[in-house]
Order: C-alpha cells, then structure tokens, then sequence
C-alpha cells in the first residue's frame, strides 16, 4: 500500500520545484504543481507501474477573487483503484490567463469535467475537443460559479433578518 510520504518524495525527487504546498487534509495527499507540469504529471502517476493512479474522480475549478495572480485554480482528485491510494493536484491560474492543458488524451471522463468546469468558471482547456457549454445555456456571458456576485439580493423585502441569524 502507498503512502503519502512515498508519493510525494517521488514526485519531489521526478517534478523537483514544479511541486509544492503538500499538505495533507483528513489524510488525503494534496499538492499544486505548476501548468506546464500537470500533463506530465498525470501521466507519470497513470502509466507508473508503481502508482498506477488510473482513475480520474474529480476534475472541478475554484475562484480566490483576492489572490493577485492565484485567483482560479483547477484541481484534479485522483485514485488508484488497484493501490487504493487518492491524491489531489491543484494548479493556480492567473485570471488574465485561463488557459491549461486537457487531460482529455489520458482520462476520457475529463471530457464533461472541463465543459463543466468551463461552464462555471471560464477556465479554458487547451487541446479540448468541445470546450461548449454543458448545463448552462450557451447565450450565457458569464460564469456563474465565479465569486464576483452577491450572494443575496439585497432588495429583498420579504426577508426578516432575525430569522436568518443577523
């Protein structure tokens, strides 16, 4: 069985600065790894006979509206089923430029992952073979998912604060 330790000295020792910020969150590997590196990455740890981390759980987007040049991040949670062991990659995009590679070639179920993640974030991967809408409808000018809307409408009348612990 692997362990985190193993995994991230070999990635230290493979990708060398490329990855950093290792953490490990209710025991799940986590570490970011930079734009140029995800695809080699990912395909080192699926054609590994040691990791063999084949399959692709989640592939989702997140939005840090207040990191200057880190305000989006695309992150990758992995699993090998035959070693039982997950990981998480993230990689942080600048909002000027949301550009990163499809992991379409390597996963086919990243396909709907990065339309979806396009859909509600605007992150554009590179190399897709539809980079449509998937949910929302394709007239849409923005993305729904990114931080920069209010999360109420503030012109409600029909709302008692107290009642919503303010």
């Amino acid at each position: 069985m692997l362990s985190n330790q193993e995994v991230a000295e070999e990635l230290v020792k493979k990708f060398g600065d490329d990855v950093y910020d290792f953490e490990e969150p209710y025991g799940l590997l986590t570490l970011t790894t930079t734009r140029e590196q995800i695809l080699p990455m990912l395909n080192y740890l699926f054609h590994s006979e040691k990791f063999r981390i084949n399959f692709l759980t989640d592939l989702t987007g997140i939005h840090y509206p207040d990191e200057p040049g880190r305000e989006f991040a695309v992150v990758y949670h992995l699993h090998s089923l035959t070693q039982n062991f997950r990981v998480r990659i993230k990689v942080f995009l600048a909002e000027a430029d949301l550009h990163i590679p499809t992991a379409t070639e390597l996963y086919n179920c990243a396909n709907w992952m990065e339309r979806e993640t396009y859909d509600f974030f605007g992150i554009i991967f590179d190399g897709h073979p539809n980079l449509t809408r998937i949910l929302n409808i394709e007239e849409m000018d923005y993305f729904p998912m990114r931080r920069q809307y209010p999360l109420e409408d503030a012109t409600r009348e029909d709302k008692i604060d107290a009642l919503f612990g303010r």
